[in-house]
């Protein structure tokens, strides 16, 4: 059995994972859980899968979980100690790192440290400090699966290429648009929160879902390409397809393009880093070729979407500045889910940080933090 630890157990992925494992009971044990504020739902995941340690956000929240299950004898970690010791946890086989933003990196670097292989669908860690994670990781022996249905469409693409040593050409890298794909920067400027968080394909947490809004989303995925695959930010070209069946592509150097096909079941990139190198049965809807009308693509509008623009610029310039990009659009999409800037303003925010930022070059993981404390505190003078 596969000893499998999840940071983030209660979110969007770490649902979802949970779910895959209780499909495939027989192949998984569940070693340790972290999970942020609700204890209610880490509960029931406690007394479902009984694993040996679990954590929780707060001191607040860690004192309610042990009240709850003092019946049980189960440690309750919180903040980022907590963190540390489910990502380094002596049992586990494989981190699941589910949590969101940059809080996920320190933990992954844990888990490598400890051997741990990691199945990836925290963004942050690779946007941010991906040229410590990558070298970190191969130096370890540790494999890193990506869990976002993009990056899990271009590694499931390259299986058996790369053994031969197949170059790269490109990556195409598919965005479903969002919910104001065709619309300009007039139409969107002034978006309320829910048409923002109405994604036409995907069910995500409410960030994730804002930034698939402003692109900003798809310009994080170019930043993490170019470290797990090991190719520039030019060798990334962004392809708006709608109907989101194409997850991405992978085109060679002969011209041949492979990808991956299906329909928006984000449990399928899980269950394949999971048990990676092997496929099991997934139930769901299956693609029907006779019922797919067409498959479209565009190219993305970046003068109503300047947030992917702007990653681009970031990954281009690379340093510290990836950083200033993600921590800027953290704080900014709070403010926006608060109602106290427009959707505009979003990548206003990101373009005013990029802008007034201290550029390091080489950045180590405290440059990293200190970068993400210093963009917020500009932010909060403005």
């Amino acid at each position: 059995m596969k000893k499998i630890a999840i940071l983030g157990s209660t979110g969007s992925i770490g649902t979802q994972t949970i779910e895959v494992i209780r499909l495939h009971r027989e192949d998984f044990f569940v070693t340790a859980l972290a999970a942020g504020h609700n204890v209610d739902l880490l509960e029931k995941q406690i007394r479902e899968f009984s694993p040996s340690l679990v954590s929780v956000a707060t001191e607040e929240a860690a004192k309610d979980l042990r009240a709850r299950i003092s019946d049980l004898d189960i440690p309750v970690y919180f903040g980022m100690e907590g963190l540390l010791c489910v990502a380094a946890q002596e049992e586990s086989d494989l981190l699941v790192t589910a949590v969101v933003g940059m809080m996920g990196i320190r933990p992954t670097i844990a888990a490598i440290e400890a051997g741990k292989d990691i199945a990836l669908a925290n963004k942050e860690t690779l946007v941010t400090a991906g040229h410590i994670i990558m070298p970190l990781a191969k130096k370890h022996g540790v494999q890193i699966l990506p869990v976002d249905s993009e990056h899990s469409a271009i590694f499931q693409s390259l299986q058996g290429e790369r053994e031969y040593d197949n170059e790269i050409e490109k990556i195409l890298l598919t965005a479903s648009g969002g919910p104001f794909r065709g619309k300009t920067r007039d139409d969107i400027k002034d978006v309320t929160v829910s048409e923002a968080l109405k994604n036409p394909n995907w069910v995500m947490g409410k960030k994730v879902t804002i930034d698939s809004a402003t692109l900003v989303n798809k310009g994080m995925e170019v930043m993490e390409a170019k470290w797990l695959f090991d190719v520039s930010p030019e060798q990334i070209q962004v392809v708006v397809h709608p109907q989101s069946v194409i997850h991405s592509m992978v085109q060679y150097k002969d011209g041949a393009v492979m990808a991956q096909l299906g329909t928006p079941d984000m449990r399928l990139p899980i269950q394949y880093a999971l048990y990676y190198p092997k496929r099991k049965y997934l139930d769901g809807v299956r693609l029907d070729f006779y019922d797919l009308a067409s498959l479209t693509f565009e190219k993305p509008d970046m003068d109503t979407f300047p947030g992917l623009r702007l990653a681009l610029e970031a990954a281009d310039r690379g340093g510290n500045m990836p950083t200033v990009f993600n921590a800027a659009n953290e704080r900014a999409v709070a403010l926006f889910l608060d109602q106290k800037i427009s959707f505009a303003g979003i990548t206003d925010i990101i373009r005013d940080a990029m802008d007034k930022s201290t550029f390091i070059a080489d950045p180590d993981v405290d440059d990293i933090f200190e970068t993400e404390r210093a963009v917020y505190e500009q932010i909060e003078s403005r």
